[in-house]
């Protein structure tokens, strides 16, 4: 027969015996744990990287819809840019014209001084309506020659004027919102011409 005292301590013998001296006592709690801390780091990394992507694609989002925007205004400012260049062309014949009439004196024909205001009074209109609309002109006379700006025609010895310096321009220096619509046409100077 036996006693209840017997039965507490059969019991720690059996349990005891059914453990093995290389398994911990929790064995199967921490391997989940470990399994779970691993697929915790994964999806951290994974999460990660869709960050990643997500903020790339949305900078090149952004810089997409700032070149469009960008594109959209260049369209908008410089679509006029080949009927400006020909009302350019129009505006310069009619400076040569001015250019062309006779020098201003005192008691000239009446004819004469009143063709000279009327073209004058057309060019001061011409410009005010091309500067209304962001084409203006440079006259380069006197500056250094800027190959951006300038197309040299000729290039001539100058006492007076230093090398690369524009001497004269037969035409002005065209823009079209700050963009170069036409090259002034000029004549550069060499320098001093030297003795031989």
């Amino acid at each position: 027969m036996t006693t209840e005292q017997d039965v507490r301590t059969e019991v720690p013998q059996e349990t005891s015996g059914a453990e093995t001296p290389d398994t911990p006592p929790h064995a199967g709690a921490e391997e989940t744990m470990q399994a779970a801390t691993a697929r915790i780091r994964e999806l951290e990394t994974q999460a990660e990287e869709f960050r990643d992507k997500w903020m790339r694609a949305e900078a090149e989002l952004q810089n997409f819809r700032a070149r469009a925007k960008r594109d959209v205004d260049d369209a908008r400012q410089y679509a006029v840019q080949k009927f400006a260049r020909d009302i350019v062309e129009a505006a310069e014949n009619l400076q040569r014209g001015l250019a062309s009439l006779p020098a201003k004196i005192e008691g000239e024909d009446g004819l004469l001084v009143k063709l000279r205001e009327g073209f004058e009074g057309t060019e001061r209109s011409l410009l005010g309506i091309l500067e209304r609309h962001g084409v203006v002109h440079r006259h380069p006379a006197g500056q250094s020659f800027d190959a951006n700006l300038h197309q040299a025609m000729a290039e001539q010895p100058s006492a007076e004027h230093p090398a690369g310096t524009v001497i004269q321009a037969w035409t002005p220096t065209w823009l079209l919102h700050g963009r170069l619509l036409k090259p002034a046409m000029v004549v550069v100077s060499k320098g001093p011409e030297e003795s031989k």
